[in-house]
């Protein structure tokens, strides 16, 4: 690995420099070397560096502990994923605080088309895993490439990550810890089993133990790579409402299992729904159908033929991406063509007029 993931490093190591601020520093500094290279006085010119935070940048110490998480990084084989970084997950682009670099392990790719974050209670009920067993099934059957998240935890998280890994899916486990440990040890055997196909991700390095307010952390990473979040069991409180009003907050698609009035381990979820911060789920044939991700008839040469004719370039080359997708998310078609959201949105507007595509909800569009 070359110096500038040493740099990448470093920056996030920095005693006072936050997601925000390390992305401000590379909006006008430019480089991640730079930013180490630069002069005192030029650093003082950056408006609102305070100068504790100048201190820090020019501390050797960051450094020093850069080389020995590199050290780290190269020594196991890690994939240090840069925000600027084509293979860093391209959804979290799109959240104000995303991590600057996480750190990945495994061979997956973050940037599938389908991505559904599953998360719950740590207490599961029978109820509960066997609808998460099911769920899962049944978007396997119907969408083999989904990519499912979670977090390693108890309960419905592993219980997320193991019927994945039964049905032949990619999941990835994202974590409030670093690379060099596996929270909680009795999921270590899975979390090996997910390699494979599959990814630990975190933006901790390593000698970072799991404290609380790690996992608020790691909550809004699930959020945020998901284009929807579904919460299988959850009490009155917990991470997994968390991650629903991050999702909400990111504008992804919330779904809650609601249960019984008097049930503990389902207040949480009946409250999303009654407060309309979550979809009421009863099936995954429902939220296929909510997500506009249920199969469509393909369209014929003849019928691609005439409608293309009548299209502009960008036109044509969004249908040719739902045509080979079936539908896709708006960020994710953004992504994919390389157009900017807010054009984008005007040329999806178009097509809707012409009739040749539908707009779905949570941002979703296929061909009409």
């Amino acid at each position: 690995m070359d110096n500038k993931v040493l740099y990448q490093i470093a920056l996030t190591l920095i005693k006072g420099v936050g997601v925000m601020h390390a992305r401000n520093l590379m909006e006008i500094v430019g480089d991640e070397e730079t930013i180490f290279r630069e002069s005192r006085q030029r650093l003082k010119a950056i408006p609102r560096l305070p100068e504790k935070v100048i201190d820090e940048i020019r501390n050797p110490e960051v450094l020093r502990r850069a080389e020995k998480e590199l050290t780290f990084v190269t020594k196991n084989n890690l994939q240090p994923l840069f925000f600027t970084d084509s293979s860093y997950p391209q959804r979290l682009t799109q959240c104000i605080d995303a991590p600057v670099l996480l750190y990945a392990r495994g061979d997956c790719d973050l940037n599938r088309s389908k991505v559904v974050g599953v998360v719950g209670t740590r207490n599961a009920t029978r109820q509960g895993t066997q609808f998460c067993e099911s769920f899962i099934r049944e978007l396997s059957e119907s969408n083999p490439d989904i990519l499912i998240i979670s977090g390693l935890a108890y309960g419905i998280d592993i219980c997320a990550h193991r019927t994945a890994l039964k049905e032949g899916l990619s999941t990835v486990a994202v974590l409030a810890h670093g690379l060099d440990r596996i929270y909680p040890s009795l999921h270590r055997q899975t979390a090996v089993e997910m390699l494979k196909t599959g990814a630990l991700l975190t933006e901790f390095p390593s000698e970072t133990n799991p404290d609380r307010h790690n996992f608020v952390k790691r909550n809004r990473i699930v959020a945020g790579m998901a284009d929807a979040v579904v919460v299988i069991e959850s009490g009155v409180k917990g991470g997994s409402l968390t991650t629903a009003d991050i999702a909400n907050s990111y504008f992804r698609e919330v779904f809650a299992l609601p249960g019984r009035v008097k049930d503990p381990m389902s207040a949480g979820c009946n409250r999303l729904i009654a407060d309309n911060q979550a979809v009421l789920l009863h099936s995954s044939k429902q939220f296929l159908a909510h997500m506009g991700w249920e199969k469509q008839p393909e369209m014929n040469k003849e019928t691609q033929k005439k409608l293309f004719m009548e299209l502009s370039a960008e036109e044509e080359q969004i249908c040719q991406l739902l045509d080979r997708q079936e539908s896709m998310q708006v960020n994710n078609i953004s992504v994919e063509l390389n157009i900017p959201v807010t054009d984008l949105f005007l040329t999806l507007l178009e097509l809707e007029v012409k009739n040749v595509v539908k707009a779905l909800p949570g941002g979703v569009y296929c061909l009409a």
